[in-house]
């Protein structure tokens, strides 16, 4: 119910933001003026549904994307030692971060990885790589658990939903008061949406996704670190750290784009490009980790 109310709050607030920015600024008087037509507050109210709407849409499916993505395998039943262990140490930290027990799966991949998504904090999915149990030991491997955990019980999957949300609402409003100012008042067209408007529109949202996309990675990089926390809480610094430093010997190939952000890590991104990184450098991670650990000492 909270993150329900969250949700509408957030919503009406950046419709009324938009609005209100666009006032201030004198767009819609522009328009006016220019006999364009443009209706600010429908194209608002159009902007907020879908932005917001396509973001909690795909949180909703997000575990079905996930098990077809990866082709994880939940474990039911487990039959081997490894899973039998697996399953005992995600139910015991589901109870120390007070969650419903997630459902547990294992993904086919070389690969030293793990992930987990799901619409809620008691309805997820908690993932781990096949090579990542071939390649830590238990220590390592609970640590790793014990972050994805962290994001579940920190309701990571919703935070960054509502972010999307909130750029997405920004870029398809935007990209279309662009196109229609392109069309309406500098092409001076005047019988419903021309090419230019379409094009304009295309390019715009597509500039405007791609800048967006930072905000999203910002947070996404910051939560990662409180991802790291969560982990050495639950499984110890120690552990927690060197389960890092194994990611660091071979950095993990990437997730499906949509479980990037909850992945244990991704390959370092340099200059610039490190601005639309989802995870911070591992070296940041451990630092962070290693003075943590010193302060508590």
């Amino acid at each position: 119910m909270k993150r329900i109310f969250l949700f509408l709050v957030t919503n009406i607030a950046i419709m009324v933001v938009l609005s209100i920015t666009l006032r201030i600024l004198g767009v819609d008087s522009l328009l006016a003026q220019n006999g364009s037509g443009l209706n600010i507050n429908a194209l608002v109210i159009f902007s907020g549904v879908f932005g917001f709407g396509g973001a909690f849409i795909s949180l909703a499916i997000s575990k079905w994307m996930a098990k077809r993505m990866t082709g994880a395998v939940v474990i039911n039943n487990p039959t081997t030692n490894i899973e039998k262990w697996l399953m005992e140490t995600v139910e015991k930290q589901s109870k120390i971060v007070g969650i419903k027990m997630p459902e547990v799966a294992i993904f086919p991949s070389n690969q030293m990885n793990a992930f987990a998504t799901g619409a809620s904090k008691n309805s997820a999915l908690v993932a781990v790589s096949q090579g990542l149990l071939e390649s830590m030991n238990k220590g390592e491997v609970e640590a790793v658990v014990g972050h994805e955990m962290s994001h579940v019980a920190n309701g990571d999957m919703v935070t960054l939903t509502l972010i999307q949300g909130v750029v997405n609402t920004f870029v398809i409003f935007f990209s279309r008061v662009i196109g229609h100012i392109v069309d309406r008042v500098i092409l001076k067209n005047q019988r419903g949406y021309g090419i230019g408007y379409f094009l304009t529109t295309l390019f715009a949202q597509v500039i405007l996704s791609i800048l967006a996309s930072i905000v999203v990675m910002y947070f996404s990089r910051k939560r990662e670190f409180i991802a790291d926390t969560g982990g050495a809480d639950l499984a110890g610094h120690q552990n927690m750290i060197s389960a890092l430093k194994r990611l660091a010997q071979k950095e993990p190939e990437p997730l499906p784009e949509q479980l990037a952000a909850f992945g244990i890590g991704e390959k370092p991104k340099s200059g610039l490009a490190h601005l639309w990184a989802s995870h911070p450098p591992l070296e940041d991670r451990i630092r962070a980790l290693k003075e943590r650990s010193e302060l508590s000492t």
